[in-house]
């Protein structure tokens, strides 16, 4: 880097780690699902430990009430997880369907990097049916593939049982929970001597992480977004929002024996409402999306948004969406080194470009490791290894930020999310506005009734309408997100409301008992080729019958627990013929043309790339491409260099920043040994 650029004051870095877990419990306060247990071996002790490893680097985490509410509820955990006490028991104790619940969850697990790592896991997970050995053996490695680097490299059951592999029983089961068990009850207390420290600053959530502005006022929605539909006959939820802000600093005070000072409101939803019951309630600074401050502004120009600002007397970092969606999404198909040298050199141009700047890097700090090998470690600790050398660059966490001052004054906020600046992930979906309207519904009858109340039962259903208007299950509604266990999602918000008539005495509406969800998969975004093509490679949507029997990729299908930038390309087809392989990327071309972004194209077996830049046509002895109406490119098998099968990976870049990894899942399986002769049919 310049050394005039190397002795101005040094770029601050902000991490925010947001981990949070919706609330899994039903009416009878058993979790129903164990994501909250996994990611505690996982993740949720490995995040800051990685960090204190290092001089002098500060991040901040954001711990949300319902995770806290249920780590603390590990002390017991064949009580308080259906799973687990399903887990522990002898698999001749189950029955067929506790057996398979049991089995699916084992195999919702990531394959590349989870399962195919331990090699007795990788059998089992390829079978159907399971002996009681076979059963306990998937079981506990199932568990072990969830502990995370620093159980593997410090705890002595987990470091044995991994180098067992196989061949465990009964009581290897009962000794890893309860050893597990126990480690959870460190996580609270580890970060809470962090924080004291000053190695890292704390922050919550509102208590059941609502999309507050939808709560205090549901048009937001429409504000956002003009176009979307808002639900029917809305109620205010004016209280609730106040409610759910006060309980979760109660419940922060009471894990960490101080007040918060800071808030990422859930999903980075943030209005001007919201931003007063914050600094109402006592809050310094809150954390939203780089769309928020863009919209605001009525400016998109880069060169604002690395700075602290204020607005109402409340400190607000916007994040920049690119390098925390590199972190999430883009890194894990790099090595360690390469993904580092990137986000450093992204690093070195905003420190070029800005004065003095701050960066806000703000992104989910659980999920996005399963995806990483070796659980994200070896990327993080190069990462880090470098920040701790090196002098123009300072990790600082948020308290620094706002005791060091230098706001610019916001004149206005304009409602929105961290997803595209809108509610719609929350709002405007039929499925997503009949949960709504049952919140809605069942608020109405509350306010009817509640004279009638004996206290007891009104703290239950109280606690019971808060978690009902929890973000998480808003999420898994409507089309843009997809997930093997959809409908238990949609049971357990159901569960909430169902639970709360129960309380006052009265039969739940009948259509609370009927599933909002209409089908839901997570195999609706990929459809294998099944014939052979030989399209015309002219980037026109020419004859249906070019691309019949294609493979395709539906990329608005594919999001998960996380969310990106949904970059322009929407579909990718694919298949072969005995000459060369064809792909079409459909989508946004228009974007794609005016902005002549590139498109990068990797073979991950030979390591083969090319670079296009998609404003015209290329064509060699080897490769065509043609971008008209969509981008179409043909590869010769020359390009595979012989293989059968091959891997491929497509980046979109403008102005060197990846603003899409496709496809979303990992990389593109071409079988180019596939002759589709069982797809044949009359």
């Amino acid at each position: 880097m310049d050394e005039r650029v190397m002795e101005s004051q040094p770029l601050q870095l902000a991490f925010i780690w947001h981990m949070h877990q919706p609330d899994y419990r039903g009416s009878d306060g058993v979790m129903r699902m164990p994501w909250v247990f996994l990611h505690a071996i996982k993740d949720y002790y490995e995040m800051p430990w990685l960090l204190s490893r290092y001089q002098n680097l500060k991040a901040t985490f954001n711990i949300t009430s319902s995770l806290i509410e249920q780590l603390n509820l590990y002390r017991d955990p064949l009580r308080n997880d259906a799973f687990l006490a399903l887990w522990e028991r002898h698999p001749s104790s189950l029955t067929s369907e506790e057996k398979q619940w049991v089995i699916k969850i084992c195999k919702s697990t990531q394959y590349e990097t989870m399962v195919k790592p331990l090699k007795r896991f990788s059998v089992l997970y390829r079978q159907d049916h399971f002996s009681d050995e076979e059963l306990i053996d998937l079981e506990v490695v199932f568990m072990l593939a969830w502990c995370g680097n620093y159980l593997r490299q410090n705890h002595p059951i987990v470091r044995r049982l991994l180098e067992q592999e196989s061949g465990f029983i009964q009581h290897d089961k009962s000794e890893l929970l309860h050893n597990l068990s126990e480690f959870t009850q460190t996580i609270l207390p580890f970060y809470a001597s962090l924080h004291n420290a000053g190695v890292i600053s704390l922050s919550t959530t509102p208590y059941n992480h609502p999309i507050l502005p939808l709560l205090l006022d549901v048009e937001n929605g429409k504000r956002a977004d003009e176009h979307i539909t808002l639900p029917h006959n809305p109620v205010s939820l004016h209280d609730d929002a106040i409610e759910q802000v006060k309980r979760s600093i109660a419940l922060y005070e009471t894990s960490f024996g101080t007040a918060p000072r800071g808030f990422w409101p859930a999903e980075g939803a943030v209005d001007e409402a919201s931003i007063a019951i914050y600094k109402a309630h006592g809050l310094k600074w809150i954390a939203t999306d780089e769309a928020i401050l863009f919209k605001s502004l009525g400016d998109s120009s880069r060169n604002t948004l690395y700075r602290p600002y204020r607005f109402d007397d409340v400190m607000i970092g916007f994040r920049d969406h690119a390098l925390s969606d590199l972190i999430g999404f883009t890194y894990r198909f790099k090595s360690a080194q390469d993904a580092t040298g990137h986000f450093i050199t992204m690093l070195e141009s905003i420190k070029r470009e800005q004065n003095d700047p701050t960066v806000f890097v703000i992104l989910d700090g659980e999920n996005a490791w399963e995806f990483f090998e070796n659980n994200g470690y070896d990327f993080l600790t190069s990462l880090y290894h470098y920040f701790e050398r090196t002098q123009w660059c300072k990790l600082v966490h948020m308290d620094e930020v706002y005791d060091a001052g230098n706001f610019v004054k916001l004149d206005q906020i304009a409602p929105g999310s961290w997803i595209q600046g809108n509610f719609n992930t929350w709002v405007g979906h039929p499925e997503k506005n009949r949960a709504w309207e049952l919140i809605y519904q069942t608020k109405r009858d509350l306010l009817h009734y509640a004279l009638v109340l004996d206290q007891e039962r009104e703290t239950m259903i109280r606690s019971h309408f808060l978690a009902a208007e929890c973000s998480d299950w808003f999420w898994w509604y409507g089309d843009d997100h997809s997930t093997d266990f959809a409908y238990e999602f949609d049971a357990l918000f159901r569960e909430h409301l169902i639970t709360i008539y129960h309380l006052l005495d009265m039969q739940p509406p009948s259509d609370l008992f009927e599933p909002i969800m209409t089908h839901k998969s997570t195999a609706a975004f990929l459809i294998r080729p099944h014939a052979s093509i030989t399209p015309l490679i002219d980037g026109k949507n020419g004859s249906f019958f070019e691309w019949l029997g294609a493979g395709v990729v539906d990329e608005g299908k594919f999001y998960s627990t996380m969310e990106r930038v949904r970059g322009p390309i929407r579909k990718i087809y694919y298949g072969h013929d005995d000459d060369s392989v064809f792909l079409a990327f459909d989508g946004d071309v228009t974007s794609l043309k005016t902005h002549k972004l590139v498109l990068h194209v990797l073979v991950e077996e030979n390591a083969r790339q090319f670079t296009f830049v998609l404003n015209g046509s290329f064509e060699d002895e080897s490769v065509r491409l043609c971008i008209d109406e969509r981008v179409e490119l043909a590869l010769k098998r020359s390009v595979f260099g012989g293989l059968g099968k091959a891997h491929m990976r497509f980046d979109i870049v403008e102005e060197n920043h990846i603003i899409q990894t496709l496809p979303g899942f990992g990389s593109l399986l071409v079988d180019m040994d596939d002759n589709y002769e069982n797809n044949w049919f009359v």
